[in-house]
Parts: C-alpha cells; sequence; structure tokens
C-alpha cells in the first residue's frame, strides 16, 4: 500500500514539472503503472542531464552567459542573445561555438531520444535598422540559426528539432529596464520530456474519434 502511495506522489511531482502529460489514473490498470514509471524515469533523466550540463557549462554559468532550469515544457538551456548574436544579427558568434559544441555532445550521448525545441526571444524595442520586418523574424531566425547549427554543423538528427520565433511575446522580465530587456533577448535550448507512449494492442476502439454527427450529440 505505501508503495503505491508513494508511487502516486511520484507522479503527481512528475506532472508538476512536465505538465505536458496528461494521464488519466484508473486503479488497477497496468499500463498505469507503467506510465507512473515512466514519468519517474524522465524525471530522473532530465535531473542527471541537469546535472551533467551544470558541470560543463560551469564557467558560462558563473559569467551568468547560461541558465539552466526545469520548466514544465522541459529542461531549458537559456542563452542571453547578446551572448549568441550581435544586435539586429541573427548569426551565431564564432567565439560561442564552442559552448554550443558542449550542449550538442550531451544531446547526442545523454539524451539521444528526446525532441528539442529551440526557441527565438526579443525585447518589445521595435525593428528599425537591421532589415528585419519585425521581432518576429529576428526571433525566429536566431532560433533558427541555433538550430542549423546543432543539425548540420554537430551531426544531431534533424527529426528531433523544431524551432520558433516568440517575438517580444513572452517577456520573462520587464522591458521597462535596460537589464530587463536584456533578459527578454534570449535563446532558450528546451530538452522536453519523452512522453508515454501506449503500444497499438493496448488501445480500445472507444478511444478513437467517431463520426462528427455522433461527436456533436
Amino acid at each position: 500500500m505505501k508503495r503505491i502511495i508513494i508511487q502516486f506522489l511520484t507522479v503527481s511531482l512528475a506532472l508538476a514539472l512536465l505538465s505536458g502529460c496528461t494521464i488519466i489514473i484508473q486503479k488497477g490498470r497496468r499500463s498505469d503503472i507503467e506510465k507512473i514509471k515512466e514519468l519517474s524515469r524522465n524525471l530522473e533523466e532530465l535531473q542527471g542531464t541537469k546535472r551533467i550540463l551544470e558541470e560543463r557549462l560551469k564557467k558560462e554559468i558563473e559569467d551568468k552567459q547560461v541558465r539552466l532550469e526545469m520548466m514544465e515544457k522541459g529542461l531549458v538551456i537559456t542563452f542571453v542573445a547578446d551572448v549568441l548574436f550581435d544586435s539586429g544579427k541573427a548569426t551565431i558568434r564564432t567565439e560561442n561555438f564552442s559552448t554550443l559544441d558542449k550542449i550538442a555532445l550531451v544531446l547526442k550521448e545523454t539524451v539521444p531520444y528526446n525532441y528539442i525545441g529551440i526557441e527565438g526571444h526579443t525585447d518589445n524595442e521595435p525593428i528599425k535598422y537591421s532589415g528585419w520586418k519585425s521581432n518576429w523574424e529576428l526571433s525566429t531566425a536566431r532560433a533558427l540559426s541555433v538550430l542549423h547549427y546543432l543539425v548540420d554543423q554537430k551531426g544531431l538528427p534533424a527529426e528531433r528539432f523544431s524551432a520558433i520565433g516568440y517575438g517580444e511575446y513572452r517577456p520573462i522580465a520587464s522591458n521597462e529596464t535596460k537589464e530587463g530587456r536584456q533578459l527578454n533577448r534570449r535563446v532558450e535550448i528546451v530538452i522536453m520530456p519523452k512522453l508515454y507512449k501506449e503500444r497499438p494492442t493496448e488501445k480500445k476502439p472507444e478511444t478513437f474519434l467517431k463520426e462528427p454527427k455522433l461527436n456533436l450529440k
């Protein structure tokens, strides 16, 4: 009985961190226990990956160029955009290749099966002289630059990656101050949790969508 309680507490913690996984627990189902175990393994794996990255990026973290955080969407590696790129540019500075190389090695060896999302963000300063149509284009181009480096230069599988630009619309600090704007100009590499997937034989007919007319009843 205690073991079951511990398992449920574990999945609650995992869901708090990895809320992308929506699971309905039904007493006595073996698949539910498998889901609990899978979530626990995912959480432990990401925590272990965070410790490895903290060791390998120790200098960058101390210099406040990189931050590591466990968030709902996964393990997030945040670069201050001013470190990776010149103002208004989307070309990675060559002196930062070594840092990306360290991350690429961890993505390849430690979490070789997780999906990776690259997110670009800007402050709310309007584009003036750089030639970009808006902050959306700039943030997307920066995310794609990081993606192409990891895929094209470091040989990581392209199917693991996605890139998106949020422009100025996902700030983490106030844009009213210089320090806040600097924090908002960032690129995030998100190591996503591996989601539990049921085997095809475990799927039941009622889990599939019915005809539209039946769905409207």
